[in-house]
This record gives structure tokens, C-alpha cells and sequence, in this order.
């Protein structure tokens, strides 16, 4: 009889009066919790298909998946500025302290920890769920709150935080991709620059525009001087041989000394003392030509590759693809008042069965 009354007593202990409190608060104190629940995909552009197959998927879409910037939104969702700028735009600190919320699931029941961290906890607990779809890359937002207008607007307004950072990180991207291939075209343009200047200065002061052009037209010369040369001392050489008291013998020596003076001058002022004939002068010219003609080409690289990366840049834009708007709940997800009761009634069943089997056999082991 003592056994069973101590069953009893477990009994009332174990299962009665956890269900009778269970009963009591989630028929009579538990409030009303509503969800509002979104999903998005972050995307960017196709440009190259890897295979045929995935051309085939993506051509469809035509769009690729971006599951590293998913969990970057994600991040930012569940982060304090995101928190700060929740409870700026909605008083959603307030919202959460309310008296009319239960006594399990306010905020700062007692007043004690009312910091914003503490909110922060709270709110990473209470308020706020993004999942990603390993699969899809598919974010599913989940906001609760005691009000089913207040969820909604959270989730909306998460949304757009969302929007705003794939924005943010777009901007950024740009940026950082155009000021590096500016930098490029900035310095490229300074260094055609000087080399333009250098060579017109050397221009100016060796008054010379081509050395390689210029010492064209004297070599003609010299060409045609040493033909009239050849031709003068042929008719000198036959007039030695069969006049030599020609009066006209003379004239030619002196014409062949005129022209051989004719052509040494040409030669030195092609080929003659350095620094001031055109072959001395044309070594340095070539080489601020090929300096030039080199800068012109890193300016033509930088500016292609400054197109490139303009390109680039709005190619690698980022979307926030909304698939499911925020829903407006109409009625409450949360508690599951049947079930809560049922389950803590069918855990004190199995705690006190538990307990029955334990106590009685301690009692059973003292007896022998």
C-alpha cells in the first residue's frame, strides 16, 4: 500500500502537475507568436559557361549563383547594425518589452539586462532566422513577433538592408576595379607624356626632326657626286694617256678635287665628329623614339584594359533576386498550444515510468 502510494505521489509529481502547469500557460499565459517568412538568391550575370550542361541551366536563368555573397546577407541580417537599424526605423527594443508579451518570452523581464548586447542575444534567439540552402543557395528570412504586422515589416525591412549591402558591395567592387585599371591609364598618360617632351626636345636642340630620313637625302647625293667623280677621273685618266697637254686636263682635276671635297663634307656631316653629325645624333634619336613608341603602347594597353574593367565590372554586378515576398501572417505560427501540452504530458509518462522502474527496483534490492 506504501508503494503504491509513493507511485501515486510520483505520479501527481512527474505528470500531473508539469501537465497542469503546461495547461495553464500555454492555454491562458502563452502569447501569440506570428512569423513573416522571405526568401532570396543572390545572383550575378553568366558570362562563360564551363560546360555544356551547366550552358544549358545557366542560359536558362541567365544568371549565375553566388552562394559566398549569400552567407555575406546572411551575415549582415543576423548583425548588430542591421539590429540598430531595426530598432531605429520600428522601436523593435520596445516592441519586445512590452507587458502584454508573457513573462517567458518578453525582453527584460525584470529590467535587469536591458543592454543592447542583451538585445542582441535576444534577438539572434528570438526574433530573427536566415537559412541557406546548401543545394540552391536559397536564403529563407524568418522574422517572429507578437504583432503580425511588426513581423512583416522586419522582414521587409531586412530585405531591403539586404538589397542595400548586394548595392553597397556592387559600388565597392566597381570602384576598386575601376580606380586600379584609372591608376593605370593616369600613370600610362604621364609617361607618354614625358616621352613626347623628351623627344621634342631633342628636336629642338639638335635641330634634327628624323636623322634616318634627314641622312637619306645626302647619301642620294653623295651616290650621284662619287658617280660624276668616277666619270671625272676616267676622262682625266684617258686625257693623261692621250693628251697630257690637253688645256682642258686642268679643269678636270680641279672639277674631281670639287667633287671629292663635295663628297668628304657630306660623309662628315653624316658620319663625322660625334654629337654633331646625323649618325651620332640618330643613336640617341632612336632611342626616345623607341620610348615613345613604347609608351604609346602601355597607354593603348591601359586604356584597353581600363574598357576591360568597365566591362568587367558590370559583368560581375550582384542581384538580390527576391523568390518569395514577406508574408503577412494571419494567424499564429507559435505557441502549438495542443501539442506543447501533449508532449510535456507524454515526458512526465516516460519520466515517471522511468523513475517506477528505479524506485522499484532499489526497493526490491533492499528487501532481500
Amino acid at each position: 500500500m506504501k508503494f503504491f502510494k509513493n507511485i501515486n505521489r510520483l505520479f501527481l509529481l512527474t505528470v500531473v502537475l508539469p501537465t497542469a502547469v503546461s495547461t495553464v500557460y500555454f492555454a491562458l499565459v502563452a502569447s501569440d507568436q506570428y512569423t513573416s517568412v522571405s526568401s532570396f538568391l543572390i545572383r550575378s550575370p553568366e558570362s562563360n559557361s564551363s560546360s555544356a550542361l551547366g550552358g544549358l541551366f545557366k542560359s536558362v536563368s541567365g544568371y549565375s549563383q553566388s552562394s559566398n555573397d549569400s552567407y555575406t546577407v546572411q551575415n549582415y541580417i543576423e548583425s548588430r547594425d542591421a539590429m540598430k537599424v531595426l530598432d531605429d526605423r520600428l522601436h523593435i527594443k520596445d516592441a519586445f518589452s512590452k507587458t502584454s508579451i508573457d513573462f517567458v518570452n518578453r525582453f527584460s523581464l525584470f529590467g535587469s539586462e536591458n543592454s543592447m548586447e542583451d538585445f542582441y542575444r535576444y534577438y539572434g534567439k528570438k526574433i530573427v532566422t536566415a537559412e541557406i540552402d546548401g543545394s540552391s543557395s536559397i536564403v529563407t528570412l524568418s522574422t517572429n513577433a507578437y504583432d503580425a504586422d511588426l513581423a512583416w515589416h522586419m522582414n521587409k525591412q531586412l530585405l531591403d538592408l539586404g538589397e542595400r549591402v548586394v548595392n553597397q558591395m556592387n559600388e565597392r567592387a566597381r570602384h576598386d576595379l575601376m580606380n586600379a585599371a584609372q591608376r593605370d591609364v593616369e600613370s600610362a598618360k604621364e609617361h607618354d607624356r614625358v616621352a613626347t617632351l623628351a623627344l621634342a626636345n631633342y628636336r629642338n636642340s639638335a635641330g634634327v626632326i628624323d636623322p634616318e630620313r634627314q641622312s637619306s637625302i645626302p647619301l642620294q647625293q653623295v651616290g650621284k657626286l662619287q658617280d660624276d667623280l668616277i666619270a671625272t677621273r676616267v676622262q682625266i685618266a684617258e686625257m693623261q694617256r692621250l693628251s697630257p697637254a690637253n688645256p682642258g686636263l686642268p679643269s678636270l682635276m680641279e672639277r674631281a678635287t670639287v667633287l671629292q671635297r663635295e663628297i668628304e663634307r657630306i660623309n662628315q656631316n653624316i658620319a663625322g665628329e660625334p654629337g654633331r653629325s646625323l649618325a651620332s645624333k640618330a643613336a640617341q634619336f632612336q632611342q626616345l623614339t623607341l620610348e615613345k613608341e613604347f609608351a604609346d603602347k602601355i597607354l593603348a594597353s591601359a586604356i584597353t584594359s581600363l574598357e576591360q574593367a568597365r566591362v568587367e565590372a558590370e559583368r560581375k554586378q550582384l542581384y538580390l533576386e527576391r523568390i518569395s515576398d514577406p508574408s503577412l501572417p494571419d494567424h499564429a505560427m507559435e505557441p502549438r498550444r495542443g501539442r506543447n501540452i501533449l508532449a510535456t504530458f507524454l515526458l512526465g509518462l516516460i519520466l515517471w515510468g522511468v523513475l517506477t522502474i528505479v524506485i522499484g527496483g532499489v526497493r526490491e534490492h533492499y528487501d532481500r
